[in-house]
């Protein structure tokens, strides 16, 4: 870990695990550390690179604020894992195939959702606001979806002799609407109260507003939305596993890494935002994913304080999306993905080939592990067999 204070610059200290900040993504964390509601230090992870406001693999603690921009855009944003009893060296590539092709038969991916509503008792009683409202009757087909970006379906092999299951999803776009609105509503508000905030893009909303605590509910609401999104989508997973393999499966790991919770740190109550950053306390199992042709793992927490008790989400982009698809080739990114049963490459809206999500485009995973072992250690290593996309 190091420690980054400049008494001229700063008005809080960076605690940084990463050894490679792009200028953009060290700006935005210098931004945060002259906050005028940021807490005692602002937290970098391995896989740090420049989002919206606040960079992605960034935590901060906030005195009686929230910072929407801090949270993200896909709000509840998460990964499940479930082992199966079944052994990873009699799996045949004809298996994995069949278990691809069913789960494209029942899980929609990008754009697309379900043609019928799906059941779920969060829609009985959601927060009586516009902004959930207005979106229920969309949100109802998106339920049990995977979208598109980074969220993947995968399965694998894991180095403890057993095949895995893992997914990557998040709110679809309840979370998105969400935080735009509320971010909306705190930059107008920051700028009637003349706040001394470094740019507008980290406007906040104080606790003891309506606002505030209305976004904390809707967020919330979010977090859940996201939730039962992951383990309908796993019951799609396990039904097509179950069908192929005739296997059976451990509980799941269902955590998130974009939200904001009240913790107790440095003895006080404050609101921690976790943006592409998970929680891990001591003993807490999660999921540190790599990019579609690179292993992800299982690690268990160690409770750092430092770290505001978090870890990565996952490796981090070493390259924006235009860029990889810019300068990366077919070949090359086909040979990255040797072994790996995965679709075609996708193209973007004019037509060109995208190869944003390559491996090539994200950050080694085991340096981005080797660089908080401090943090969590890892359990199980798994090897990608098959990749869905959306």
């Amino acid at each position: 870990m190091k420690f980054i204070m400049d008494k001229e610059a700063q008005k809080l200290p960076i605690f940084s695990w990463c050894n490679d900040m792009e200028e953009g993504a060290f700006q935005q964390a210098l931004d945060l550390a002259n906050h005028p509601v940021t807490f005692h230090h602002i937290v970098t992870l391995p896989g740090l690179h420049r989002g919206y406001g606040m960079p992605i693999e960034s935590v901060i603690a906030c005195n009686q604020a929230v910072i929407p921009n801090a949270v993200g855009s896909d709000i509840g944003c998460g990964m499940i894992a479930i082992q199966t009893d079944f052994p990873a060296e009699d799996i045949h590539p004809e298996d994995i195939k069949a278990i691809m092709e069913r789960i494209r038969g029942l899980v929609p991916v990008g754009f697309n959702s379900h043609k019928y509503p799906q059941e779920w008792e969060g829609f009985y009683d959601p927060p009586d606001l516009p902004i959930v409202t207005d979106q229920l009757n969309a949100a109802k087909k998106q339920l049990g979806t995977l979208g598109g970006g980074n969220h993947f379906i995968e399965m694998q092999k894991g180095n403890d002799g057993k095949v895995w299951g893992m997914l990557h999803t998040g709110s679809r776009n309840f979370g998105y609407k969400i935080a735009k609105k509320y971010n909306e509503i705190a930059v107008k508000l920051c700028a009637r109260w003349k706040s001394d905030i470094p740019n507008k893009e980290l406007a906040f909303l104080p606790m003891e507003t309506r606002e505030a605590k209305d976004y904390l509910l809707c967020m919330n609401y979010a977090l859940t939305f996201a939730k039962q999104n992951r383990l309908l989508i796993l019951f799609a997973l396990k039904r097509a596993m179950k069908t192929v393999l005739c296997c059976d499966f451990s509980d799941p790991i269902n955590i998130h890494h974009n939200y904001a919770r009240w913790e107790h740190h440095f003895n006080r109550n404050v609101l921690v935002h976790r943006k592409g950053a998970t929680s891990a306390k001591y003993g807490e199992v999660g999921i540190i994913p790599g990019s579609m042709g690179t292993p992800s793992y299982i690690v268990e927490g160690l409770g750092e304080p430092n770290s505001f008790t978090s870890c990565s989400h996952g490796a981090g982009r070493a390259m924006g999306r235009m860029a990889a698809s810019r300068t990366l080739t077919l070949e090359d990114c086909n040979k990255a993905m040797e072994g790996i049963i995965f679709g075609r490459w996708g193209q973007d809206r004019k037509g060109r080939p995208d190869y944003s999500e390559a491996p090539q485009a994200y950050k080694n995973i085991d340096t981005v592990i080797g660089a908080q072992l401090d943090l969590a250690r890892p359990l199980v290593q798994l090897h990608p067999l098959g990749v869905i996309k959306g």
